[in-house]
């Protein structure tokens, strides 16, 4: 469980990324989340029983992997199946939720566990210290109970594209359409190996 809170979204970093500015304050309600990615274990299910082919897994194994190789409709149809199996309500996150979640209940981290460089290694799997993707869980939480926020793979979310966060909704709401929107494109966060 997430507590809602508020906090500060976009580039407070000052990392200069475009497409997170302005820095704007939303307002989040309490929700679910994950502890982890979704493993190719867990996808795997969906996808025999709907009768899907199954995503490669660049040679870098299955089970408790995190599933790659899968488009946002993909994710959207994994949860509706997972809500029909489980009779719990699942869904994407909206990406004000995701931000929100992995700077711990909105700190001012730079990743989700830590802005220090030294100590990045203990919670994301990345360029530097992989060959690939890693079985979720493998490195330390944030401080929500959170894994893998930061690298491994990238993470959808529920959002359409925007050029900018000019507009963009401080509810916690996903933005779709409004405000030239386009959901042709969705947003990935969470960086990826």
């Amino acid at each position: 469980k997430i507590p809602g809170g508020r906090f500060e979204q976009g580039d407070v970093e000052k990392l200069g990324e475009p497409s997170r500015k302005p820095v704007r304050p939303v307002t989040i309600k309490s929700f679910l989340m994950g502890k982890h990615e979704v493993t190719f274990g867990e996808y795997d299910r969906f996808a025999i029983a709907t009768g899907r082919m199954l995503p490669s897994d660049e040679t870098w194994g299955r089970g408790r992997q995190p599933v790659i190789n899968i488009s946002w409709q993909d994710a959207k149809d994994y949860a509706q199946w997972l809500s029909g199996k489980s009779g719990k309500r699942y869904r994407l996150p909206t990406e004000s939720e995701w931000e929100y979640a992995a700077r711990n209940g909105g700190m001012e981290e730079i990743w989700a566990g830590t802005s220090d460089s030294e100590r990045l290694p203990e919670y994301a799997v990345y360029g530097r210290n992989s060959r690939g993707t890693a079985p979720v869980g493998g490195k330390k939480p944030n401080g929500l109970g959170l894994y893998d926020m930061s690298g491994n793979v990238a993470e959808w979310v529920e959002d359409c594209w925007h050029e900018n966060y000019n507009g963009a909704p401080t509810d916690g709401s996903a933005w779709l359409e409004i405000g030239d929107g386009d959901c042709k494109l969705r947003v990935l966060r969470g960086g990826v190996w």
